[in-house]
């Protein structure tokens, strides 16, 4: 890889163009925390310089969120080169005890449906009771963070292993559940089940699909994120669909970048691509399927978020704003700011609370000025952070991901009824 990463660190000409799109630069201002910063950082490293404590901060600083991508005139994969930087970093550093109980923990939680939902009723009572509120205001640091971030938990909503098409069938497609989304977000799982039957698709949920390996891969555990990407490539290609359909952002991207992280495996490099080519975003798939299903009028101002793995990652953004304008009565305004990451991140905003504080709070501001009373958009991490900000300002919103307000409409539900996250 060294020679590849070589390769891919001399397509930076240092122009500067990526400066007022990184999060972390506009926070600071340092040149280090910029995305040249860095890829000078990792030329350094390749040159023999060493990999010390305050480099690794300036690599665990990045976010991630990928908008350098977006903005590079000379097509850096700064993607790629931040992933492979932290998958050094994480080999060969080692972390404080307090940091690694942390990362431990979360890398031994939110992989894992069947623990989260064993935490279900734990934080249902502690919601219900108001630790949640008294909480917040004693905490400092990631507990206040994680306290905050803890998304109202309603039934759960399985989704059935198959759900038929409604009327003629189009495709066969089979649906990622995910970790937090399903357990977390039961209806946004459930509203895609039933917007793909409405247009005609016949939805299969495989019972044995487990984590996609995101959260891993985007942290430098390469070694995980490569055992769970070929259990789930197992698991849909027994199901036999035509595609496989996701609706969480950071999921989408981490799968279909399958065929890279297992181009050196023979045996599962051309199995790899092959699923990478089949995944769609829940928002990409409707798109290219056109509509049939009927859409009813929801009288309602929206504001759509650009989630950064759906929109940078993987270019999806006209997309599911074209989803949103073929429904009769939504108003669908734009954020100021919209390619500037929420603070989400991934584990971003556990492992970093402040700035992720800060970038929270900037992007609720923003959200605000709309003057909209329901924000969209298509990952859970976005929703809970976002949600978290609007609330610590006062003035919180409903908040909603795409699928379920397409779902409203073609039910024909009221507005009111699909805030995932409302006011508390």
């Amino acid at each position: 890889m060294s020679t590849e990463k070589r390769d891919l660190i001399a397509d930076c000409v240092h122009c500067g163009f990526c400066l007022p799109t990184c999060p972390t630069y506009l926070l600071w201002g340092e040149e280090m925390d910029s995305p040249r910063g860095r890829i000078y950082l990792m030329k350094n490293l390749l040159e023999g310089a060493p990999l010390d404590d305050s480099t690794v901060q300036h690599f665990d600083a990045c976010l991630g969120c990928m908008a350098c991508v977006t903005a590079c005139p000379s097509g850096v994969q700064y993607d790629v080169l931040i992933e492979t930087t932290r998958a050094e970093v994480e080999g060969t550093t080692k972390r404080g005890p307090a940091e690694s109980a942390l990362r431990g923990m979360i890398f031994a939680t939110f992989p894992y449906p069947r623990r989260l939902r064993a935490l279900r009723p734990l934080l249902r009572a502690y919601q219900r009771t108001g630790a949640q509120r008294l909480m917040r205001k004693r905490m400092t640091g990631t507990l206040t963070t994680m306290a905050g971030l803890v998304p109202p938990l309603g039934v759960r909503q399985p989704v059935p292993a198959v759900t038929p098409p409604v009327g003629e069938q189009r495709m066969r497609v089979g649906m990622l559940l995910g970790c937090v989304q399903r357990e977390f977000f039961p209806g946004v799982n459930a509203a895609t089940a039933r917007v793909l039957a409405a247009e005609g698709c016949e939805v299969v949920a495989p019972a044995d699909q487990q984590c996609c390996g995101a959260l891993s891969l985007h942290a430098g555990r390469d070694a995980e994120a490569v055992v769970r990407a070929k259990r789930l490539i197992s698991s849909f290609e027994a199901a036999a669909v035509d595609a496989v359909v996701v609706n969480v952002a950071g999921c989408g991207s981490s799968m279909k970048e399958y065929g890279r992280l297992l181009a050196d495996d023979p045996a599962w490099a051309g199995r790899a691509a092959a699923f990478s080519a089949k995944c769609r975003d829940v928002s990409e798939l409707l798109a290219e399927l056109g509509p049939v299903a009927t859409r009813h009028p929801l009288p309602a101002v929206a504001a759509y978020h650009d989630a950064c793995h759906l929109s940078h990652a993987q270019g999806i953004r006209a997309q599911p704003r074209e989803l949103l304008a073929a429904i009769p009565g939504l108003e669908l305004r734009e954020i100021p700011e919209s390619d500037i990451c929420c603070g989400s991140a991934g584990i971003y905003n556990l492992v970093n609370p402040e700035p992720a504080r800060r970038l929270g709070d900037r992007k609720a501001e923003n959200v605000r000025s709309t003057g909209a009373s329901l924000l969209i958009t298509a990952n859970p991490g976005c929703l809970m952070q976002i949600d978290s900000a609007l609330r610590r300002q006062g003035e919180p919103l409903a908040l909603a991901h795409t699928i379920e307000v397409l779902d409203a409409s073609i039910r024909g539900a009221d507005i009111r009824s699909i805030g995932v996250r409302s006011a508390r």
